[in-house]
């Protein structure tokens, strides 16, 4: 359609596809464009005691200096909301992540209960400023947790993407991060495969 934009074709890994083939529908890989009112990266982190258990946290600390670095290498923003215990906070941005290190994420500590909702709420309404600030912007909404909660909150409506990272490593899996993911229409992965 002439209203669509067009996508350029990415050489180098449609040949690697292609290996000594004919070149086919499959093999086409494009080049990823930057959406042009750039890009949010919402990060919503479960600090609740379950998280403590198996150093659960230490990791969701790690595998976010990762992805802000991600964000920061992408020009993208971000933000960090904490969630634990009686509630939820903003901890960083929205803002390009510059200089960003583990020293950000030392005195955030783990304890108490986990208020999922809070936290979606949280990032909810962070969201929603984004998207009367910067209406283009892309929005992404990731959200570490292990899941055990009780809490079903509803999908925010200013966000177009939504991953789930599924921390939960107990033996008698809830699989509250599966059913939100499902629910939501979003993707869910482990940090192993994040990190990977």
């Amino acid at each position: 359609m002439s209203g669509e934009p067009r996508k350029r074709i990415d050489w180098p890994p449609t040949l690697a596809a292609m290996r000594q083939d004919a070149l086919r529908a499959e093999h086409l890989r494009f080049v990823r464009e930057a959406p042009r009112g750039g890009v949010l990266h919402c990060f919503v982190l479960d600090c609740s005691g379950s998280m403590l258990a198996g150093q659960r946290l230490a990791l969701a600390k790690g595998l976010l200096i990762a992805l802000f670095d991600r964000a920061s290498a992408a020009r993208a923003e971000a933000a960090l909301v904490c969630f634990g215990g009686a509630g939820a906070d903003v901890r960083f941005g929205p803002a390009v992540p510059r200089w960003w290190n583990e020293r950000w994420l030392r005195p955030v500590a783990g304890g108490g209960g986990t208020p999922l909702t809070a936290g979606v709420r949280r990032a909810t309404q962070l969201l929603e400023r984004s998207a009367r600030r910067k209406p283009g912007q892309q929005r992404w909404l990731w959200i570490l947790t292990d899941g055990r909660t009780r809490d079903m909150p509803a999908r925010p409506l200013d966000v177009d993407e939504v991953v789930f990272v599924d921390f939960e490593r107990e033996a008698i899996r809830l699989g509250r991060c599966e059913m939100l993911a499902d629910a939501w229409g979003a993707r869910r992965f482990t940090p192993e495969e994040l990190m990977g």
